[in-house]
């Protein structure tokens, strides 16, 4: 099964993201992506949730692929035993409460995690790829100068390209941004949240996940959606 490890990634195992998980290398470790009906992506959910939802009546329909089958009692007239299968994707019925629907206005919180998988763990100054650990958040335009701590003020930079910047703007330091910053969209975040996401659970939200082309240059997030979509049209890894 195909996909991509962005815990690989968080970890410094930067060479190949792309996985190929058997069900017995995964264990009940794979997350399965839960959507609201007309499917957007809402959150990630372990097997338990999904089961809790199945039971609860609370799942409309599944897409992608079989990920578990789940045992459970045996009917006393029938003999039969339970059988319930999780699937990778799971739309729901009711109230989702998805701020990606109910608030156009909606960003979604900024930590270093969703920063660095946004930027595919690059320096936005030397354009080096790094581990998490060797990363930090730099501000394009610093606190001392009015700068703000958003989305659009913020990118990936490795520790010596940060300290050789300080507090100056990228102009000021004569330094020059590889890509522009964005703002994710929830289909986005979610994403980014994800550890190990699928090549089906990539396929099935394309359409929520809007063009990532800044005004200037492509932003290296093409090139880590691009192998998640070239995998999930079952491409070799």
């Amino acid at each position: 099964m195909l996909g991509i490890d962005l815990e690989r990634a968080d970890h410094g195992l930067l060479d190949d993201w792309r996985l190929v998980a058997s069900p017995a290398a995964r264990g009940l470790s794979q997350l399965v992506l839960r959507t609201d009906i007309a499917g957007m992506p809402l959150e990630w959910i372990d097997y338990k949730e999904a089961a809790r939802l199945y039971h609860q009546e609370q799942v409309a329909y599944t897409c992608g692929s079989a990920l578990y089958e789940l045992y459970g009692g045996t009917n006393a007239r029938s003999g039969r035993r339970t059988v319930l299968e999780v699937n990778s994707i799971v739309a729901t019925v009711g109230h989702t409460g998805n701020p990606g629907n109910t608030r156009h206005d909606y960003v979604p919180p900024l930590n270093n995690q969703t920063l660095f998988r946004r930027d595919a763990f690059l320096c936005m100054y030397c354009g080096a790829r790094f581990a998490s650990r060797e990363l930090s958040r730099d501000h394009i335009r610093p606190f001392s100068q009015g700068g703000t701590d958003v989305w659009m003020n913020v990118v990936t930079a490795c520790r010596r390209c940060n300290n050789h910047k300080a507090s100056r703007t990228p102009e000021q330091a004569k330094m020059q941004l590889i890509a522009v910053p964005f703002t994710p969209t929830y289909a986005e975040y979610i994403f980014l949240k994800g550890r190990r996401v699928l090549a089906d659970q990539m396929e099935y939200p394309r359409g929520a996940l809007p063009a990532l082309e800044p005004a200037a240059r492509p932003h290296p997030a093409l090139a880590v959606l691009k192998v998640a979509l070239d995998l999930s049209c079952g491409s070799a890894p």
